[in-house]
């Protein structure tokens, strides 16, 4: 079982035909992801890809080939109003991977997705991989193997190296989320939790937070309050000097309950088990199996 994307999910790729959005496409076309469209504005009625159509509007995809996901690869100052786009035309789930979004765009999308039936995850994030299913983004496929265990992480590299280490084991993962480490993002901790938790083909999840922000805070009471499965943390930036960014928009600290250490104390005083290194996730998640 998957959540959010599986090899039913009807993908568009907005700015296949872009350099990145045509490199990534066709990745995740070799993966097995079910791409029927992409859409550019004043290129409709092309195809690419051999034999992908190419759309001018999100609501011409979606009407054409009953497009339900939508991937982003817009560059920055526009890709604010390809997000707006995608949700007008009715597409349930939006994933974008662009970086650089100014964040008062952010805010404007953040307020016009409220009266919308439109989940987004991003921006600035490697996107959804459910294995053998389905590669939404640009997380690596080779790495991942079908299993039961969720992870959800800020982090791009980071969720690499989780679902590595999750193989190592000899686990495999239901769904790999990247949600995006910006100051403003659209799917939350909490709600790829809570999605986690409803899926009754996981078992356990992966969490992988940093310095910065409230985010991991909030995901602990929510463990706290209504997990019923194992929670596996890891929080990078545990040695960065105080105020300093670390890569991500979101990640700056601004107070003591944002750090790694006051994190991670949270985490553990909610059940979450906290490993000090993403070298241990593995042994942490094969352990709290075979003690579940």
């Amino acid at each position: 079982m998957a959540i959010l994307v599986d090899n039913e999910s009807r993908i568009i790729v907005q700015g296949i035909t872009g350099s990145e959005g045509s490199f990534h496409a066709e990745q995740c076309l070799a993966y097995g992801t079910n791409i029927v469209g992409g859409v550019t504005p004043g290129k409709g009625g092309q195809s690419v890809l051999d034999g992908v159509p190419v759309f001018n509007t999100c609501y011409d995809a979606r009407r054409s080939v009953q497009a339900n996901v939508s991937l982003i690869f817009v560059p920055a100052p526009f890709a604010a109003e390809a997000i707006m786009e995608a949700a007008d035309a009715g597409i349930e789930l939006v994933v974008c991977i662009t970086e650089g979004i100014p964040v008062r765009d952010m805010v404007m999308v953040k307020a016009y997705l409220k009266n919308k039936q439109t989940r987004l995850i991003g921006p600035n994030c490697p996107g959804l991989l459910t294995p053998e299913q389905a590669k939404v983004g640009i997380m690596p496929g080779f790495i991942a193997n079908p299993g039961r265990i969720g992870v959800v992480s800020k982090s791009g590299t980071l969720t690499y190296e989780a679902v590595y280490q999750i193989g190592r084991v000899g686990l495999g993962q239901s769904t790999c989320v990247g949600i995006g480490g910006d100051p403003i993002i659209g799917t939350t901790m909490v709600d790829v939790l809570k999605l986690f938790e409803a899926d009754p083909l996981t078992d356990a999840v992966v969490l992988i937070g940093e310095i910065g922000g409230s985010m991991e805070i909030e995901a602990s009471e929510y463990v706290r309050q209504h997990g019923t499965k194992p929670v596996i943390g890891f929080i990078a930036g545990e040695t960065a000097p105080p105020g300093r960014r670390m890569g991500h928009a979101g990640a700056i600290v601004s107070g003591a309950d944002e750090s790694a250490a006051a994190k991670k104390a949270v985490m553990r005083s909610s059940g979450i088990i906290v490993v000090d290194s993403p070298a241990l996730i593995g042994e942490a998640v094969a352990k709290q199996l075979q003690t579940a």
